[in-house]
């Protein structure tokens, strides 16, 4: 009997960055009626909603482990030239490659066999569950592998966010008071 296991992306990054997006983009329509932009509100709204649409598929990522194989998928509704998603058989792991990021963090690869990279998906619930399921599927150490973004990181950033969207909410409401 084969097992298999779901990792979805955490909620606390998916709400943190769907509020961000959010608190971001809403006041954009109401200052370009207020500043009489070239730009009209309503291709605001529908970029904005373009946007939320895109951020949401991207957000949407799930990764699928069984006794063959690691992948990372999206929703059917994902159109695959957006997100395409990977899959690599267990057997075809050679390595687990550490890469230090821009901003100084550390992500993982997967080195296949072919020399493909695959990157360790990191920002999702049960990482140290796939990290223990990786080990033991492919018998690579992976005693110092770590997510890249501790959960306290984006309680900050959501708690900004807030205050971000407060700061929005009189920004509104003094753009819409100058409208009228």
């Amino acid at each position: 009997m084969e097992s298999s296991s779901t990792f979805r992306l955490s909620p606390l990054i998916r709400i943190t960055l769907l509020s961000l997006y959010v608190a971001l983009t809403t006041p954009l329509p109401f200052l370009a009626q207020v500043t009489q932009a070239p730009v009209p509100p309503t291709l605001l709204w529908v970029g904005i909603a373009i946007g939320l649409i895109a951020l949401y598929a991207a957000l949407s990522e799930r990764v699928i482990v069984d006794d063959r194989e690691i992948q990372v998928t999206y929703p059917k509704w994902v159109p695959r030239f957006f997100r395409k998603g990977w899959s690599l058989p267990w057997v075809e792991i050679k390595s687990l490659k550490p890469r230090t990021t821009g901003q100084g963090g550390l992500v993982y690869y997967f080195l296949s066999q072919d020399g493909k990279a695959y990157l360790l998906p990191m920002r999702i619930v049960g990482f140290a569950r796939l990290v223990q399921i990786v080990q033991e599927k492919t018998g690579i150490d992976t005693a110092d592998v770590y997510p890249l973004a501790q959960p306290w990181m984006y309680v900050i950033l959501l708690g900004f966010t807030f205050l971000l969207l407060l700061v929005d909410v009189w920004t509104i409401a003094t753009a819409v008071a100058g409208v009228t």
